[in-house]
């Protein structure tokens, strides 16, 4: 039976929004994944995590990958493609996984296709994802980011989440965290720290 909360449906491991369907990867998604992970202004800000895929073998193996893990990982932790509803066109991925090195700390990681940017999507489907780990017994779900990427800054505040600080412990980089809490879904977000501090602050956590 599906479960419905704030225009969020989900049912089993597919998800839905009012504009979006969230489905685990399949071997056949090759194509749509390569255009989205072999793109370099979106693998731009994948690394350290992940490199751009270079071609459609390399994207076969990686998607094959997924699937694999997908059967093998308890949920609600997985990958999952993110489609438009409207027209069917697989227009990001979104995935919820433990945070290295200790994999205690679960993150919500999104990347939408370059020619779907500026329409909410990640924002979206990241809610989504929240919504799903937080029925499922998680507590705490984060995101991290780089400095420079505002995009993605922009998009972990539309999901709800808070700015915690900034620190290197995960991927051993210097990295932007993010925080959304189970009993803060859909409660509106406080006022965002300024800019300045946020990039210039290095804050353990």
């Amino acid at each position: 039976m599906p479960q419905s909360s704030h225009s969020v449906d989900i049912d089993g491991a597919l998800i839905r929004t009012a504009r979006l369907q969230l489905a685990p990867w399949t071997v056949s998604d090759v194509e749509a994944a390569l255009g989205i992970f072999g793109d370099e202004e979106v693998a731009r800000w994948l690394a350290p995590a992940m490199s751009r895929v270079p071609d459609a073998a390399a994207m076969q193996q990686l998607v094959s990958r997924w699937v694999a893990d997908g059967a093998a990982v308890k949920p609600p932790l997985g990958r999952w493609k993110v489609t438009d509803r409207a027209t069917g066109h697989t227009v990001g991925a979104v995935s919820l996984l433990p945070l290295p090195p200790d994999d205690i700390d679960s993150e919500i990681s999104v990347q939408i296709a370059r020619d779907r940017w500026g329409n909410g999507y990640a924002g979206e489907a990241g809610h989504a994802i929240a919504h799903y780990a937080f029925t499922s017994g998680i507590d705490e779900v984060f995101a991290v980011s780089r400095p420079a990427n505002r995009r993605a800054a922009a998009a972990a505040r539309r999901m709800g989440m808070d700015w915690v600080g900034q620190t290197a412990k995960y991927y051993g980089t210097r990295l932007d965290v993010f925080r959304l809490r189970r009993y803060d879904l859909d409660v509106p977000a406080i006022a965002a720290p300024p800019e300045a501090e946020q990039t210039d602050a290095l804050t353990e956590i």
